[in-house]
Order: structure tokens, then sequence, then C-alpha cells
């Protein structure tokens, strides 16, 4: 690495340490420091009615959840259909504990650090299961059986009396130091905790990343034979690939269950699994910023779709309905043009951009 730290413009990298920092320079740790007190500092200045802030938190929800669906498939190259159902497994550990012992036991309103982490563990549990067949199956194999597990989830959660067969279990408000949260602290409050959760779950994948067990991910992604002639397991890197990726899903589905103080079967379909690989593919596989741009992007996209769909509803006959067709056809088309155009992703974007910064001015 170049000497001064402040000003580099490129990698002189004299040893390995050195090449798996965090921060490459001085510059990066500082612009990231910045980014992370604005994003503290701006609901304190700038005020948002619930419906946005409701937003924001969904956004944050889904790049929980995209993390952990681009550590199994982008990472470990492992197609995954059924990740809205580790999501619903974490949301129902939630709404489990809530039918059994009440949705304003201590254990939900005081204890919900407790429960998020609770509901991550189970969702790495149900997810190593699944991966169990990774180890003998590979692409649409697994796929289909990625599959199965979500219609095995859908199944069970409609047909059984303890899931209140689908329907909405309520969950309780949590309390704060300051005492049970109001209405109107309610989502700014889940706001900062999955902020948290964001962040921590971003640095838990960037040091993994940095590991062996990181490097396995990709090797096994590249050439599972090569891995394993290299002294790695492809097998159980598989099968700890679901369990992460069942881990941030889990969170994710606790997170969904608190802030929108129930959980119902409607939240956890195939529809969603099939929302959540998309995301992944349009923020960029393989990468651990591709998270946080592809659910940025996807429910950005259907906020606008949803806009155009009540101007245009206004204007055309009524028959034709032009709010049911718009959404899948705009959705459907982004994904066919990201993977026609740019398969890399917005990631790739910002890589470009990252790069043209990097190396001013000797822009060539």
């Amino acid at each position: 690495m170049s000497i001064n730290r402040w000003l580099a413009t490129g990698n002189y990298f004299t040893s390995y340490r050195d090449e798996q920092r965090i921060f490459l320079t001085h510059l990066d740790r500082t612009f990231f420091s910045v980014f992370l007190f604005l994003l503290f500092a701006w609901p304190m200045l700038i005020e948002l009615n619930n419906k946005y802030m409701l937003v924001l938190d969904n956004i944050l929800i889904a790049i929980v959840a995209i993390i952990g669906l681009n550590i199994v498939t982008g990472f470990a190259g492992l197609i995954s259909i059924g990740h809205a159902a580790f999501v619903g497994i974490g949301a129902y550990t939630v709404a489990s504990f809530a039918r059994t012992l009440g949705d304003s036991h201590v254990i939900i309103t005081h204890g919900w650090p407790l429960m998020i982490v609770l509901s991550g563990l189970m969702g790495a549990v149900f997810g190593a299961i699944v991966g169990l067949p990774a180890m003998r199956l590979k692409h649409l194999y697994l796929a289909i059986a990625t599959l199965s597990f979500q219609m095995i989830f859908s199944w069970t959660i409609n047909f059984m009396d303890f899931f209140n067969q689908g329907q909405t279990i309520a969950v309780s408000r949590v309390f704060w130091f300051t005492g049970q949260l109001g209405r109107d602290d309610h989502y700014l409050f889940w706001y900062y905790v999955i902020l948290v959760v964001v962040i921590l779950s971003g640095f838990m994948v960037r040091n993994l990343l940095r590991t062996r067990y990181g490097r396995c991910l990709s090797a096994v992604r590249d050439n599972d034979r090569a891995a394993d002639a290299m002294g790695m397991h492809p097998g159980l890197t598989k099968v700890y690939a679901f369990g992460l990726a069942g881990f941030f899903a889990g969170m994710a589905g606790a997170l969904h269950a608190y802030v929108y103080r129930g959980v119902g079967f409607e939240s956890f379909t195939l529809h969603h699994s099939i929302t959540y690989l998309a995301m992944a593919i349009v923020g960029g596989l393989g990468t651990l910023h591709g998270s946080f741009w592809g659910p940025a992007a996807i429910i950005a996209l259907e906020l606008q779709v949803e806009t155009i769909a009540e101007h245009a509803g206004q204007i055309l006959p009524s028959d034709w309905n032009i709010a049911t067709a718009l959404k899948p056809l705009s959705f459907g088309l982004v994904i066919v043009l990201f993977l026609m155009f740019e398969p890399r992703g917005i990631a790739n974007w910002w890589r470009i951009a990252r790069s043209y910064v990097k190396l001013w001015p000797f822009r060539y």
C-alpha cells in the first residue's frame, strides 16, 4: 500500500494482511464514519411521517435478509428459492412465543433483543437442515429442493391450528428505557434498531469473507472439486452457508414481526422468495454492498409503479386493471434487463464510480 494512507491513488500491498483490511485508506474510514453519522442523525433533523418511516424499515429488513441470501447464492453459488420461508421461520418464532405465553409477556416486550437472536438461531437450524441436500444436489435439483421447503412451510403454516392457520398472530409493543413505545415513536425506534442490526451484520459478513471460511465459500462456488482437492470440505461449506443465510433471514423475520406488530402468512409466500432473489440479482450477487443496493432499488421501484398505476387508472378505463398488470410487468422487465445488460448488478456501477475516484486525478 502507498505510504500515504490518505491520498493513495492505487493499491500497493506489501503483505496479505494489508490487502485484507476493511478500510484500505484513512479516507475510506472517514467517509464511512461520516455516512454512519448521517444515517443516525438525519431523523433528528428531518421529520418523516409513519408511512415513509415504514418504507425505510422495510428496506432495512430486506437488507438483513438479502445479506443472508447473498451468502448462500452470491458467495457460495447455491440457488435458493425458499428464502422467504427462512424469514417466516424467524417471524413465527416470535409469534409462537406470543401465542404460547401471550403477546404482552415480558419475554416479548422486554426481552426483544433475545428474541431477535433466538429467531436467527432458529432460522440457522432450519437453514442447515435444508442445506443437507446440498451435499448431494446441485443447480436445478438444489433449487427444486429449496422450493420444496417453501411449499412445506406454506402447508405447515396454513393447516396447523397452532399457527392460527396463517391468520395474523398479534405481537405487543416493546418496552425501552423510557417505557412502552408509543404509536408515534414505533417506526422511528425500530429504524434505529434495524440500522444497528444492518451495520453489525455487514461487519460480520465482511470479516467472515476475510477468513478461510469465507474464502471456502468462493472456492466451492467456482469449483467444488478443486476446493476438495485443496483440503476444503464442499459439503460442510454448503451446509454452513445455508445455516448463515437462515440466521440472517431469521433475524429479518423477527424484526418484521416487531415492526408490523403481528405475523401473517401472506408476508412469506413464494412471491416474496422470488422478490428476494430479484433484489440480490439487481443489487449484485457475490458483493456485500450489492445487498444494500438491491432492496432499496426494488422497493423504490414498487413505490413508483404504484404511483404510476394510480395516475394511469384515473386516465384509462377501469376495466383495463392497470394496477394489477403494471407491477409484475415492470418487475419482470427490470430483472430481464439487468440479466441481459448488467448481470453484475448495481454493485458494478458502484465499483466503476469508486475506481474513477480512487485513481483521480490519474484517469488513465
